[in-house]
């Protein structure tokens, strides 16, 4: 076994975190007897060797040694060597054609399609994991299409698993694409595939679902009618409801382990599962289908009727990327999904939970359903100890908070109280103002005792910006004493955070102006521009700020500086030469907010630059589109040439603005919308 590997040059190779000498000892790892080393060999070759889809020169070097190990019987968990094979197949393919520094896709693709027949061999492998991590290869790797296109049909027997034909029908769609020659006589095939009564409905799904994969132009309006027709096939058969296996109790996360990252692992954890044979299959179509909201939306009806919890689940998060990715009027969606908050699955109702906080721009018509569930559980379920049953309520908490809805605030209390998952009710304190009486004491108290040598546990960030939204100005001391400490200790982030926070209240924080004239001249940039942005809002001496500004506007913070020439206007114009320059500038941000700033500061005679700098941007970056207006809603009439290019946006069913997303969507259209009533 491994004849020749070390006669391999691995210290002249790298893979993503440095030298690949360690490549042998990964690859004797994997054959290892015990199941925990061959684990994390795995884990380790994934994320090093084949690091986020990576070929590196070390990973073509390995495929030798990865064949031995699939092709050796003794070797434990095959299917998963097949399975990395294919991985790196798949990038390998698709990539090749693109040149890339430090890759190696041309090579790891020549010498995989040079061993497609062990593909062949693997797929008509005795063991059924193998074959189905194989049926791939025989799409990716084989050039004979007509060979490969008969051994697919001859795996599409009854004979064999479903999950091997479901394989197969999706490979099929690969081969297909990449050699166009069969693709008439594949649709053919598929087509009578799900025509066929004599195959399971899940089998005839998949065959319609690849075969539109096969010409997604002409997908017609019978397609999605006819996936309901065999989703509630599927749903005929579903046994009834039983409870799943509760988790375990919810745990702290490690010591200095921020929670955020903790609860961020745990989210890419769920988003990865698949909770029914059907996930990827339908979320195949709702890719093909792409924007066609309404036909989308049918289908969700239908998925999240479904008597399978795993299928609703999906459907959750198949509901998920719609109403992130698309405009449109969602409100029944919002409560069919509202509706889930009920389920008996508490897993199914969590992830309902994580969609309505997510997406709580849209969320209103849930809000009687989130509140009634909050009022049910009493603001004890925020630290239940019950994992789903957590997430749970402090989704529905946090959801209805970001709504203004003072009957969150119990649920937020608690976690202030107690101190479990505190910094989800900090993110969320500064959307109560009604409140701001029992929350204030208890952030001023929190960011008193914070521990300014590290952002976290304590997030003081979270905390001044909180207290900055809620807008006591019973706060200031308590703030101003932060940026105290924070510029002693040069905790330069909770610096910046305390600036932001002073900068909200305006000339109510003039008592803090010494603290902050301290720190225009720091050398950290962005701390030097929160300052001079500060120092602005609440002193407002353009005298003092202006030369403060031009400086910046020659360092990395030329958008901070730029906002505020545009604040301070016309008596701004020493700074017009440069801002003119900048219209210039490589990065289109910059672009934006220097025109931006050129029009705040010169006005009308100014219209065509600005305009033409600003639609260029927005046209190469749509994420400028917030920016971009917010601009033409202060130019007002002079911003009708830019009215072909408005409609046009408004027009456009996927949503944009800074981020994507509900909320900046919505902003960006309420303030393109004002422009219009200018026409």
């Amino acid at each position: 076994m491994f004849s020749g590997i070390r006669d391999v040059d691995w210290a002249s190779m790298r893979h993503a975190y440095g030298s690949a000498e360690e490549v042998p000892a990964l690859l004797e790892a994997l054959r290892s007897p015990d199941a925990e080393e061959r684990g994390l060999a795995l884990r380790d070759f994934y994320g090093k060797v084949h690091h986020q889809g990576d070929v590196y020169p070390s990973t073509t070097a390995s495929l030798p040694f990865l064949f031995e190990l699939a092709r050796d019987l003794a070797t434990p968990d095959r299917d998963k060597i097949v399975a990395l094979l294919v991985s790196i197949g798949e990038e390998s393919v698709e990539r090749c054609e693109i040149e890339y520094v430090d890759a190696d896709f041309v090579g790891a693709a020549a010498f995989l399609r040079a061993h497609a027949e062990a593909f062949v061999d693997l797929a008509g492998d005795a063991t059924c994991r193998v074959r189905q991590a194989a049926i791939p290869g025989l799409g990716l790797f084989l050039d004979d299409a007509s060979r490969a296109f008969g051994l697919l049909q001859d795996r599409s027997a009854m004979e064999f698993c479903l999950r091997e034909r479901l394989l197969v029908t999706q490979t099929t769609v690969t081969l297909a694409q990449r050699l166009p020659v069969i693709i008439s006589a594949a649709r053919a095939w598929l087509a009578g595939l799900a025509a066929d009564p004599a195959g399971e409905p899940e089998f005839r799904l998949a065959a319609l679902i690849h075969q539109a994969r096969c010409a997604p132009d002409a997908i017609s309006d019978d397609l999605v009618p006819a996936v309901i027709g065999l989703l509630r096939e599927i749903a005929d058969a579903v046994p009834p409801e039983q409870p799943w296996p509760e988790p375990p109790p919810v745990a702290p996360p490690a010591e200095d382990v921020p929670p955020f990252v903790a609860a961020a692992f745990e989210d890419l954890d769920r988003i990865n599962r698949r909770y029914a044979l059907t996930t990827d299959l339908l979320r195949t179509l709702h890719a093909l289908l792409n924007a066609r909201v309404g036909q989308r939306t049918d289908l969700l009806v239908e998925q999240l009727a479904s008597p399978d919890p795993g299928v609703r689940l999906d459907a959750i998060r198949m509901a998920d990327d719609l109403v992130g990715g698309w405009r449109g009027d969602h409100s029944a969606l919002i409560r069919l999904i509202a509706a889930q908050l009920g389920a008996s699955n508490l897993e199914v109702a969590a992830e309902a939970a994580t969609l309505l906080e997510k997406h709580y721009p849209i969320a209103e018509p849930a809000r009687e359903t989130m509140a009634a569930l909050l009022t049910g559980h009493g603001p004890d379920g925020w630290a239940t100890p019950r994992r789903h049953l957590r997430r749970l309520h402090q989704k529905t908490a946090v959801a209805l908070a970001r709504l203004g809805d003072v009957r969150a605030l119990p649920s937020l209390l608690m976690a202030l109280y107690s101190d479990v998952d505190a910094w989800l009710a900090v993110q969320v304190a500064g959307a109560l103002p009604q409140a701001a009486d029992q929350l204030v004491p208890r952030l001023r108290n929190r960011l008193s005792n914070a521990d300014l040598s590290k952002e976290w546990p304590s997030n003081p960030g979270g905390i001044l910006s909180a207290l900055a939204k809620l807008g006591d100005p019973g706060a200031l001391p308590t703030i101003t004493e932060t940026l105290t400490a924070g510029t002693e200790r040069q905790n330069w982030d909770v610096v910046k955070a305390a600036l932001t926070a002073l900068r909200a209240f305006g000339p109510a924080a003039a008592p803090a102006l010494a603290a902050i004239r301290s720190l225009v001249a720091v050398d950290d940039t962005w701390t030097r521009s929160e300052a001079v942005s500060t120092l602005w809002a609440i002193g407002g001496d353009r005298d003092e700020v202006l030369p403060l500004c031009l400086a910046l506007l020659d360092t990395f913070a030329i958008r901070e500086a730029a906002e505020v020439l545009g604040q301070i206007g016309p008596p701004a114009a020493a700074a017009l030469p440069r801002l003119r320059e900048l219209l210039a500038d490589s990065y289109e941000w910059n672009r934006v907010h220097a025109a931006a700033a050129i029009w705040d500061i010169g006005g009308e005679r100014e219209t065509p630059v600005v305009l033409s700098t600003l639609l260029q941007a927005w046209r190469e970056n749509p994420a400028t589109g917030n920016h971009v207006a917010a601009c033409l809603k202060r130019m007002g009439s002079a911003a009708a040439p830019a009215l072909p290019h408005i409609r046009a946006e408004l027009a456009r069913p996927g949503r944009g603005g800074r981020f994507g997303g509900a909320a900046n969507d919505q902003e960006m259209l309420r303030d393109l919308a004002e422009v219009l009533l200018i026409d």
